[in-house]
């Protein structure tokens, strides 16, 4: 799915979950399939803090094991 589409099934999401008090991971698969038929039970591994963080795992990314090379690389500099 091309971003841009991507952002709007995710917009729309968020703002259900607004109007219905509720946090994403706090949805029914049904509920969050009304935005896209894509969206699978695979979702929810990335909607918890700890699973959003892990699946930016690329350099300069925030998955954990991305912030430690980072901050290797910046204490080598600094030495």
């Amino acid at each position: 799915m091309p971003f841009r589409d991507a952002h709007e099934v995710v917009a729309l999401a968020v703002r259900h979950g607004v109007e219905q008090g509720c946090d994403l991971s706090e949805l029914s698969l049904e509920q969050l399939q009304q935005f896209s038929a894509m969206i699978e039970d695979d979702v929810y591994g990335v909607l918890t803090l700890e699973g959003s963080l892990a699946s930016r795992n690329h350099r300069g990314g925030t998955a954990p094991t991305q912030v430690r090379e980072a901050l290797k690389r910046a204490k080598a500099l600094l030495s």
